[in-house]
């Protein structure tokens, strides 16, 4: 995001440096529904395991995997605009209160941002959604933290 233009007093103007996306249609059905939702968080989960960088990460979450895929399914599916499976199994998300027993720094942070990355671009969503997505996942991951560093 970039800042444009004179600013008055008590004024800000803030312009998107994103490419186009469609807005006529839902995050949902522009990724392709939860047949690459699931795909993506799949690829999430094992580049966890495989990608020797995100080591944190991957300890942050415990020895097993299915019971946080399926919650990051569930939930991502409502969130882009689909079926609202978390909340209507679990309740409100409740990010923030959920993840507050998990050990949450910078390099959790940054690496959870950088494994959804790579498991969004590697099931092929379009780039100029990959990095609206982060965006708003970034700002969601630092408001996790809650530890220094």
């Amino acid at each position: 995001m970039t800042t444009t233009g004179p600013l008055a007093t008590n004024e800000s103007t803030i312009d998107a440096t994103f490419g186009e996306i469609d807005h006529t249609r839902s995050l949902f059905d522009q990724i392709g529904g939860e047949p690459v939702i699931r795909a993506v968080v799949d690829r999430f989960y094992d580049l966890m395991d495989i990608d020797a960088d995100l080591l944190a990460l991957r300890q942050a979450h415990g020895p097993h995997l299915d019971s946080a895929r399926e919650k990051l399914f569930m939930f991502l599916c409502g969130y882009f605009g689909g079926p609202d499976y978390y909340v209507s199994k679990y309740g409100h998300p409740r990010l923030r209160a959920r993840h507050l027993p998990f050990s949450i720094g910078e390099t959790e942070r940054d690496q959870w941002v950088i494994c959804m990355g790579r498991a969004l671009s590697d099931e092929g969503v379009q780039p100029a959604l990959v990095d609206r997505l982060l965006h708003a996942f970034y700002g969601t991951a630092d408001w996790m933290r809650n530890r220094a560093g």
